[in-house]
């Protein structure tokens, strides 16, 4: 049996935008008071401006981080643990509600479609007093996937 090859492909901003916009699971470091990465699993959704959107709590670790320092990184990841992979890095936005409520209906869009009760999303919302995370990218790495280097491809 032939041995899976690692791979790495450098891309563009479009591209990498379309990469993202399939993929909802990642791995969020924000920087914790001591300087040290924090990192958390995260569902995430693209944003029609290109912006990683993460619902999340006003009271989480990940949220106090991002008030303190917006710089972050964010590994996007496939459903499967060896898919393609790209790391992301730039900036979070905090956003809490009344502000929040239609970039979270946003989000839910870009992960789910169309809700069937907007109304009862934005209830749901509103009474859980969710916040969004947006993040913006400044950089990132190639697309990449493991396995053996080339050198032992035979």
């Amino acid at each position: 049996m032939a041995r899976k090859i690692a791979t790495n492909r450098t891309v563009e901003r479009d591209e990498l935008l379309d990469f993202i916009r399939s993929r909802h699971k990642g791995v969020l470091s924000t920087t914790r008071i001591n300087g040290r990465p924090q990192m958390s699993l995260v569902t995430m959704g693209l944003d029609t401006a290109g912006r990683i959107a993460i619902a999340t709590y006003p009271e989480r670790v990940k949220t106090a981080n991002a008030r303190r320092n917006p710089s972050c990184s964010l590994l996007v990841m496939g459903d499967e643990f060896n898919n393609e992979w790209v790391q992301v890095d730039g900036t979070i936005q905090v956003l809490d509600l009344p502000e929040a409520l239609e970039p979270l209906c946003d989000y839910f869009r870009a992960i789910s479609g169309e809700h069937p009760d907007w109304a009862e999303y934005r209830e749901a919302m509103t009474q859980q007093q969710k916040s969004l995370l947006r993040f913006s990218i400044s950089s990132w790495s190639p697309i990449s996937q493991g396995g053996f280097p080339p050198r032992l491809a035979g």
